[in-house]
């Protein structure tokens, strides 16, 4: 998932996207509205956490100009603990949840989790591919209800690709869901990070198949048929020797 951050607190932005990154999400931030709105007309996200007491334009207009675009981006505002009127006009104009400050970081994450799925189209909540199931609230992901290892990229690389099951999800794509806005990330890092999680999971039943130039998908693994009618009690039809040899 990856999250736009506005808010001017550079000290409240820098520990919220710390936090949110050591949580598997791409999170950019910009530190006024003009930025967010800049942001948010040319990049996709899958969340806006929005201060509505940005510089150079308001949070207000930000949300009002995002809503105006027919954008339906997932919003939480941030607003001040006694500006009632500021967040009854943000939620009239969109905003789908706010938080007063200051809060608990605990409290923003889960909340974060709750608006990310609402954003996926309100989604179940565990995700099963095979044997291999993801639980988004938690973020853990379980091969025969065995709990993996699995770092925040590779908990990420791995959303995606239950999210898009089926379908080929390009390097491009990978890049833009698990990356920072500008930052550098090459091809050979997301196949580091490709087959790190192959690594991890083909042993359960599942595999990350490979295109050559066109991407990857989730694939269950399987068995072959012969082994199947063994394993069924039946055998592949008899054929008779008529070589002559005994």
């Amino acid at each position: 998932m990856r999250i736009l951050l506005a808010e001017d607190d550079s000290v409240l932005a820098d520990g919220l996207t710390r936090s949110l990154r050591q949580s598997g999400y791409a999170t950019d931030c910009v530190m006024n509205g003009m930025e967010a709105d800049s942001a948010l007309s040319t990049q996709d996200f899958d969340l806006l956490i929005l201060d509505l007491g940005l510089p150079k334009m308001s949070g207000l207009e930000v949300l009002r100009r995002l809503r105006a675009r027919n954008s339906r981006l997932p919003v939480l505002i941030l607003t001040a603990a006694d500006s009632l009127e500021q967040r009854v006009k943000g939620l009239d104009l969109g905003a789908d949840d706010y938080m007063a400050k200051p809060f608990e970081l605990s409290e923003l994450e889960a909340r974060v989790r709750a608006l990310t799925r609402r954003g996926a189209g309100g989604g179940p909540t565990v995700i099963k591919h095979g044997p291999l199931s993801y639980d988004q609230v938690g973020r853990i992901a379980y091969i025969n209800e065995q709990m993996l290892d699995l770092s925040a990229r590779e908990l990420g690389l791995l959303e995606v690709l239950l999210q898009r099951t089926g379908r080929l999800v390009s390097k491009e794509q990978l890049v833009d869901h698990l990356c920072e806005w500008g930052e550098e990330v090459s091809n050979n890092a997301i196949e580091v990070y490709v087959h790190r999680l192959r690594k991890k999971i083909e042993g359960g039943g599942v595999r990350i198949a490979t295109v050559r130039g066109l991407g990857y998908c989730l694939e269950k693994i399987v068995e072959p048929q012969v082994t199947n009618a063994l394993s069924a009690g039946t055998a592949p039809p008899f054929s008779p020797d008529t070589s002559g040899r005994r």
